[in-house]
């Protein structure tokens, strides 16, 4: 492995003071005990309508790629301040708030990061989360999205202890590109060892995410198209987007789906739609003529606001309503008070706050971004909109 693979930084007690001190700019709001709590309903709706159904939950803010359109090298230093363990939520506090979250309605658990197989003893985790039940004793969709760089030494484990599906992110098939924007020297060889680690284990469904950005990637549009159509992966492309304020986004850069489907389509490669499985689905699904699927998540040029179904929880316990989110709501410090007389009462305060921001919550910042001219919007975003939580905070 090439020696520009970068290893997990070890924090310092300076280091420690800076993450919390950043940690503290992430404009985190604090709600106060509700004096009446409600039980958990197994349903709930936002000022727009829109049902909870999904909930990410972010295992580490740390990742072994820099990949230029998350976490560049040049913010991402070796001396970047991660959060130290004691900040990060114990697996018995995420397994806690996720079983909350079941009784108000969430079917879907997805792990992120950062790159979750880099938290030690995740598949500990996946086994715990996979003993969720919902109200009416179904199991949960347990899902992971990997850089696919660790599955050759995790997969079996993860699937072992009940990890439903797998979602791996890769950005090109040519060596250089992939590595020219991992920024770590890491080679397309090795996530696709990765994604055949995780086939042998038993993984059926295995989602491949391409984020497509014009001149640096999107010569790779059609042989990671022509590619994963002879497998049993379903490649899904993504538009850049301006998540958070690192990654120097301009619209000029976006790729839009449409005209992904139109070079497709040009090449020969002849698609119909899919209906959607359920509501709030980010992919939109095409089939190939002669056989095979293509997702495309247009969160630029085609906003899916409408449906979004999703809440974001933090490696830290905060929660975010929204992927382009300027603030938080703190989870934590409720898990952790000494107020309660017993974790009952302590979640039933929880499980009251957690109805009340989603009751309250009204994002549809993509849809807004839509009604904005480009360069209007490329403008201005480095004011109130760099405000922005990072993606490798709270994943994708």
């Amino acid at each position: 492995m090439s020696e520009k693979f970068i290893p997990i930084q070890s924090v310092t007690k300076s280091s420690n003071d800076q993450a919390l001190s950043g940690a503290n700019n992430l404009r985190l709001r604090h709600w106060d005990t509700p004096v009446r709590t409600i039980a958990a309903e197994g349903e709930l709706r936002d000022q727009r309508g829109r049902h909870l159904h999904d909930l990410r939950i972010s295992i580490t803010d740390r990742c072994n790629f820099r990949c230029t359109y998350c976490m560049p090298k040049e913010v991402f230093t070796k001396d970047y301040p991660y959060l130290p363990h004691s900040e990060l939520l114990s697996f018995e506090e995420i397994e806690r708030l996720a079983r909350i979250f079941v009784a108000h309605g969430v079917r879907k658990i997805r792990l992120t990061g950062g790159e979750p197989l880099l938290r030690k003893n995740v598949e500990r985790l996946v086994a715990m989360l996979a003993q969720l039940r919902t109200p009416d004793g179904q199991a949960i969709d347990l899902t992971l999205t990997t850089n696919g760089s660790l599955l050759p030494q995790k997969a079996r484990a993860l699937k072992e202890a009940g990890l439903n599906r797998l979602t791996v992110s890769l950005d090109a098939l040519d060596d250089l590109i992939f590595k020219r924007m991992n920024d770590v020297d890491y080679p397309v060889s090795a996530v696709l060892d990765g994604i055949s680690a995780a086939e042998a284990a038993g993984f059926a469904s295995i989602k491949i995410n391409m984020v497509v950005k014009r001149g640096v990637n999107d010569s790779e549009i059609l042989p990671m198209a022509r590619y994963f159509q002879k497998t049993s992966q379903v490649l899904r492309f993504i538009e850049f987007m301006d998540v958070g304020a690192s990654n120097a986004w301009q619209h000029q850069h976006v790729v839009s789906s449409q005209e992904i489907i139109d070079r497709l389509q040009h090449a020969g490669l002849e698609l119909a739609p899919v209906a959607p499985q359920q509501k709030g689905e980010t992919a939109v699904r095409y089939r190939y003529q002669n056989g095979g699927e293509v997702g495309f998540i247009s969160s630029v040029s085609q906003a899916f606001c409408g449906d979004c179904n999703r809440l974001r929880l933090s490696t830290q316990g905060a929660l975010y309503t929204c992927l382009f989110a300027t603030q938080g709501h703190d989870l934590r410090s409720h898990l952790r008070a000494s107020e309660f007389t017993d974790q009952a009462t302590a979640d039933a305060a929880l499980s009251t706050i957690i109805r009340q921001i989603w009751e309250a919550r009204q994002d549809r910042y993509s849809e807004l971004r839509g009604q904005t001219s480009p360069d209007h919007f490329s403008e201005h975003r480095h004011t109130a909109l760099a405000q922005k939580i990072e993606m490798s905070y709270i994943g994708g």
